[in-house]
């Protein structure tokens, strides 16, 4: 029913229904859904572009509640001290891409790694009350095909304090870490009804991801591609998308019945796919799990027991994961 040329007005059109009255958290200031949640809840840490959002939004349907959390989610106390209500769909849509100089974020992590995948780790387990406080509660976490690049550094990770850094290689093996922590979130709460979804979008040329790169760097991707795996680069088709186009596979990934059945799954051109292997294995997805925790000095069990700390909204005494820290 869907390819590489959906819409989202026609994934939306299809599946409206089933977006009704729930409400929606969006990592970083994308894209808005015509489908008319009750609730969506932008976290991000620049107003500036949250406000379109908030106005475009506005626009389509003024019923909508949006609400904003300005809030550095590559900083891990103040993603401790935001706070959000029970939750039935958690985008992670913010990143960065090939950031040219080797950069820290707060906790000493390379801020690739950082905010792309840490940030995320870390909210969505302290969200997770909320998720399972929900009916079916959907997760979607954002990739590119640039995971591709490489597998995970497992044993230099942090590019030997910048010794080592690559701008390419780090946004590949922060891209990886998207699609092994979604596998690892889908595998564990199966059993709790909680959809995992991981989505490639497509390429569209005018989005701020990649504002600070040149159409030269672009062309080092081929370059890095042969060096690190010994094969050619491939761009999928369409080389680029409207960003009707770019936002269809995310929309599919939040409102389709088909990628929901198949959970843990990565969706890329409207059709769930199957990732490379160093990017699905079993052992990478538990070895990053376990990185992941140590990265945010924090542990998340995914087994039932009753707890009670005040975990992103304040819900207590929830059967969910156990937290220590």
């Amino acid at each position: 029913m869907f390819d590489e040329y959906t819409t989202s007005e026609e994934v939306i059109e299809t599946f409206k229904s089933l977006i009704k009255g729930r409400t929606v958290v969006l990592i970083g200031a994308g894209y808005p859904t015509r489908a008319s949640p009750a609730h969506i809840l932008v976290a991000s840490r620049t107003t500036s572009k949250v406000e379109p959002v908030s106005r475009t939004i506005a626009g389509i349907d003024d019923s909508i509640t949006t609400t904003f959390v300005q809030v550095d989610t590559t900083d891990h106390e103040a993603v401790r001290e935001a706070a959000t209500p029970t939750i039935d769909v958690l985008i992670h849509s913010a990143g960065a891409m090939a950031t040219k100089e080797y950069t820290l974020d707060s906790q000493g992590i390379e801020f690739q790694l950082s905010a792309n995948h840490i940030r995320s780790f870390l909210l969505t387990n302290l969200l997770m009350p909320a998720l399972l406080a929900a009916d079916e509660a959907r997760f979607v976490n954002f990739t590119s095909a640039g995971y591709r690049l490489t597998p995970f550094w497992f044993d230099g990770w942090n590019f030997s304090d910048g010794k080592e850094y690559a701008p390419w290689l780090a946004y590949g093996q922060a891209k990886t870490a998207n699609i092994l922590f979604t596998y690892g979130l889908g595998r564990r709460l199966q059993h709790r009804g909680i959809t995992a979804l991981i989505v490639h979008s497509g390429y569209n040329g005018d989005t701020k991801l990649g504002a600070h790169l040149t159409w030269e760097d672009y062309g080092l991707i081929d370059g890095v591609m042969k060096q690190n795996r010994g094969v050619d680069w491939v761009w999928e088709e369409p080389r680029f998308k409207t960003f009707s186009q770019i936002a269809a596979t995310s929309l599919i990934a939040v409102l389709g019945p088909d990628p929901a059945s198949k959970s843990p799954a990565f969706l890329q051109n409207s059709q769930v796919h199957e990732p490379e292997e160093h990017a699905r294995g079993l052992e990478s997805v538990e070895e990053l799990w376990k990185l992941s925790e140590e990265l945010v000095k924090q542990r998340f069990k995914s087994y039932v027991m009753s707890f009670g700390v005040n975990t992103l909204g304040a819900i207590h005494n929830v059967p969910a994961y156990r937290v220590s820290r």
